[in-house]
């Protein structure tokens, strides 16, 4: 197992990051960590690359105590944080030197990483010549350079342009083949064009972990409705094939169904036979969108 967390907790002063935190991942596999901004994600790869220590729990990676032995564990992780810290001053081809001397390795992996993230012909500029993408671009290959089983990514598309992401979400999915991959993200459609595996984190606890593609082939639908005025959870409660159920605002719900059959005409019946007015009413299937919104309205 690559990746192996349970039970982390850490606290900032009085600001809980993150509570009773578990979750495992196998090599071969790509996580997106999805969480809104201020969820705990970046909290949670600084302790899986052992730059800062949990309160509570334990983390292992490649079966070697992170918090134990954090730099026989960096060996095994390639790291790319939230604000990628490169030397812009720096030659593309110079930095990445820079950086293999200090994993201590051999100058001909600098070619094979430049290559492979497509910086071929960028890699003789200065890298703050470069565009965003290119700069992601070469945080990445210091990332890989070491060849790491573990693949660690803090928002790693952020102001991108849409062809730059295009190109990273293929480099990351490339990458994936090989190591196993968990990169943090707060956008959906990065999960869904590159991830396996969805983990969806809430105010520093895992709500959801689920893979995609048993996500995308369940009958679950979800209406969203908004009636006249606010209603009892009682009501609700009574409606069939209910899965779960949200009141987001005064006299909105979201239900979740598990039914092959449209429940639209339900929620019609539900509304006359309790004197309600439907003031909206929007379904659709349960998918990754529908349940990101579910879970941390």
């Amino acid at each position: 197992m690559s990746i192996k967390v349970t039970s982390v907790s850490k606290v900032y002063k009085t600001q809980k990051a993150l509570h009773n935190v578990s979750f495992s991942a196998d090599k071969g596999q790509i996580i997106g960590f999805l969480g809104p901004n201020g969820a705990g994600k970046s909290t949670m790869m600084k302790i899986l690359t052992g730059f800062i220590k949990p309160n509570e729990g334990t983390v292992f990676v490649d079966e070697i105590d992170v918090l134990e032995n954090p730099l026989e564990a960096q060996k095994v992780i390639g790291y790319l944080p939230e604000h990628n810290p490169l030397y812009k001053d720096m030659y593309v081809r110079e930095y990445l030197q820079f950086q293999a001397a200090i994993f201590k390795v051999d100058k001909s992996q600098i070619e094979a990483c430049i290559e492979k993230v497509g910086l071929t012909l960028e890699a003789h500029k200065v890298i703050n010549q470069l565009s965003k993408g290119y700069q992601q671009r070469v945080g990445i290959a210091a990332a890989i350079l070491h060849n790491p089983k573990v693949l660690i990514l803090d928002e790693p598309t952020t102001g991108l342009d849409p062809n730059q992401l295009v190109e990273i979400r293929g480099l990351i999915k490339e990458l994936g083949k090989d190591k196993t991959v968990l990169f943090s993200t707060h956008i959906m459609q990065e999960v869904e064009a590159v991830c396996d595996r969805v983990i969806i984190i809430k105010k520093g606890e895992i709500l959801i972990d689920e893979q995609l593609n048993e996500l995308k082939e369940n009958n679950l639908q979800v209406i969203e409705v908004t009636f006249d005025y606010k209603i009892e959870e009682k009501l609700i409660k009574r409606l069939p094939n209910v899965v779960s159920y949200k009141n987001t605002y005064d006299n909105t719900w979201f239900v979740t169904f598990e039914s092959e059959d449209d429940m639209r005409p339900v929620i019609f019946d539900f509304a006359q036979e309790n004197g309600l007015k439907i003031l909206s009413l929007n379904t659709q299937n349960k998918n990754l969108e529908t349940l990101f919104r579910e879970v941390t309205a």
